[in-house]
């Protein structure tokens, strides 16, 4: 499990595809250090599973379902990654539960400035609107906000809104995210799992 608070901005090196999958080799000193193969690492908000450390950098690997619903599909050598460590069963639990689990790729549609924070709106696909409640959490590139505002239940096309503070753009590969960008999004497991929990319950 991650908590969505960012630990390391690293940098893609490699990306090598091999049929529906691929090979992606990032470079993130602070988070190869203590990295071991075998070990979990979130990648923009996907949980991965490390196969080579080095000493500077780590190779992960993405199966075809994972590039399809994330960003992870279209990243290029020197791209800029979000990155987090799995919480530690005696640590401190920061921001929300995250699995790692991305659901979909949402676009951002537009950026305005508020004071020195940021808000931004992104679209999301439409089987996603119901899980996004105004006060509730997400995780966007593996980042946990909280959703500041949403579209009308009756809305052709889901939204939400977040405002991001300065530390965070900074931080954070959010702080370069724009119009047009894609984003992974992560929505809380928890409005899920009553979901299907009333669908059981009939």
């Amino acid at each position: 499990m991650f908590t969505g608070i960012v630990t390391e901005i690293g940098a893609i090196a490699n990306v090598r595809r091999d049929g529906g999958g691929a090979t992606i080799e990032v470079e993130a000193p602070a988070t190869a250090k203590d990295l071991a193969i075998g070990d979990s690492v979130a990648v923009d908000g996907v949980c991965l599973t490390a196969v080579h450390v080095g000493e500077d950098r780590f190779t992960v690997e993405a199966v075809e379902e994972t590039l399809a619903r994330s960003t992870l599909g279209a990243k290029e050598s020197g791209e800029a990654v979000d990155l987090e460590r799995p919480v530690s069963a005696v640590g401190r639990f920061d921001g929300h539960l995250v699995q790692g689990h991305v659901d979909a790729a949402g676009e951002v549609v537009a950026v305005a400035p508020e004071g020195q924070s940021r808000r931004v709106r992104v679209t999301l696909p439409t089987h996603l609107g119901s899980y996004i409640v105004e006060k509730g959490s997400i995780a966007m590139d593996g980042v946990s906000l909280t959703i500041t505002s949403v579209a009308a239940p009756e809305a052709t096309e889901p939204w939400f809104e977040v405002v991001l503070i300065p530390h965070t753009l900074e931080s954070t590969v959010l702080g370069g995210r724009g119009p047009g960008d894609q984003v992974n999004i992560e929505v809380d497991v928890m409005a899920k799992y009553l979901e299907r929990w009333m669908e059981v319950r009939g």
